[in-house]
């Protein structure tokens, strides 16, 4: 069993960065894929970031050079940087976790735990 905490999110000016980070418990981390996946209103959840158990990272389109998914193995914590701020990056962001966790994946079903959301909000 994994259990997820996001924090980190807030509101923020166009153009600005903010750091989420997701704490993970359970003694399987470094075993997991981690993602971040962010919901809208109004639109379905979708993926943004994710990164194997060996570090291999994978970004969306909508969010490549501008955000950085990072783990730290010994802290259990996961981490996007978000750079460069757009308002359509406004959502809840969502961390989860996938045991097979030797390549990474962007499909939600994938993804077997998740936290419970942090709100970002970017103004223009």
């Amino acid at each position: 069993q994994v259990q997820l905490v996001e924090s980190g999110g807030g509101l923020v000016q166009a153009g600005g960065s903010l750091r989420l980070s997701c704490a993970a418990s359970g003694r399987t981390f470094s075993r997991y894929a981690m993602g971040w996946f962010r919901q809208a209103p109004g639109k379905e959840r979708e993926f943004v970031a994710a990164i194997s158990w060996s570090a291999s990272t994978v970004y969306s389109d909508s969010v490549k050079g501008r955000f950085t998914i990072s783990r730290v193995y010994g802290k259990n914590t996961v981490y996007l940087q978000m750079n460069s701020l757009k308002p359509e990056d406004t959502a809840i962001y969502y961390c989860a976790a996938d045991s097979a966790g030797k390549v990474v994946t962007t499909a939600t079903s994938e993804y077997e735990y998740w936290g419970q959301g942090t709100q970002v909000t970017v103004s223009s």
